[in-house]
């Protein structure tokens, strides 16, 4: 997925690094997750500051779309899967694996786009105001929103998690209204895509090419139509976190089904909350005050 972060201008060190630390991202917010999971009562405080941590690196370097949705999903996942401490490393070293993978695509596309277009020059980061503020009301109501789902025990809480979380990212009312609806109609589209998938009885290696044959559309849809990109996340997130399990049968699929809804019209309703609060001077007052201490202690 951190492919998707690959930046189209700059040289070749510097679109590397850039996938480099989005890799780093995906394996600490994974890592986290897995050991967050361990003891109960950190999952929600673990994924505060994870969720706060990426939205802060994904808006000071001004990442497009989806910036960094992918990392806050893998950490959001892990908080929910079942895995023994001793296990932990092995799943840490998978996910490492894969972001190398990804900097080797990335290595690969980048000179092939080197030698036939003309290279950009990288832009010069600099603080903007208003991004420590922007990235705790974001990163605060995606949290809020994993709290109501836990608190009215939702069989999957990350989904809402995330259906908040890519919705708070518009900074207009007008687009978080046309995200809200595509985040809809995607999930309802997905969910039947889902289904459809899960009665094929797929091998391990179907399995394998399916997410594969997922991920792919979703880096060559997201930035073009967002509609389109949640029909395939919607299965992909359910492939990674419930797929192979000896009780998934077609029963416990439809309840997958249904929660997936629930989950997403949860995360709509805060999702949308969030971003009237951005806009809201009351809020951005004290916020700002709190920023501007900050950078003073800082600078």
């Amino acid at each position: 997925m951190i492919i998707l972060n690959l930046p189209l201008v700059g040289t070749l060190p510097y679109r590397l690094v850039t996938v480099m630390a989005w890799g780093f991202a995906m394996a600490m917010s994974f890592a986290l997750g897995l050991i967050a999971q361990q003891l109960p009562w950190l999952r929600l405080p673990v994924f505060v500051l994870m969720a706060f941590g990426v939205v802060l690196l994904g808006r000071y370097y001004r990442q497009p779309p989806p910036a960094g949705l992918f990392v806050v999903m893998a950490g959001a996942i892990a908080l929910f899967m079942p895995t023994p401490l001793a296990q932990v490393p092995a799943a840490m070293g998978l996910v490492v694996l894969g972001s190398g993978a990804s900097m080797l695509l990335a290595a690969l596309y980048t000179l092939f786009l080197l030698m036939t277009r003309t290279v950009a020059p990288a832009p010069v980061y600099h603080y903007e105001a208003d991004t420590i503020g922007d990235s705790a009301i974001v990163a605060g109501f995606v949290s809020l929103t994993l709290a109501l789902a836990m608190f009215f025990e939702m069989p999957y809480p990350y989904w809402a998690a995330m259906s908040c979380f890519i919705i708070i990212q518009g900074m207009q009312l007008r687009t978080m209204w046309i995200k809200q609806l595509h985040r809809l109609l995607g999930t309802i589209a997905g969910m039947a895509v889902a289904g459809w998938m899960l009665s094929w009885g797929l091998s391990q290696w179907g399995v394998a090419a399916s997410i594969l044959a997922m991920m792919l559309l979703i880096e060559s849809l997201v930035d073009r139509h967002y509609g389109l990109a949640v029909i395939f996340i919607t299965p992909l997130t359910i492939f990674i976190a419930e797929y192979g399990s000896a009780s998934m049968v077609a029963p416990i699929a439809e309840e997958v089904m249904r929660a997936r809804m629930l989950d997403t019209v949860l995360g709509c309703v805060v999702g949308l909350g969030g971003g009237l609060a951005m806009h809201s001077m009351r809020l951005r007052r004290p916020l700002r005050r709190i920023e501007n201490w900050l950078l003073a202690r800082v600078g």
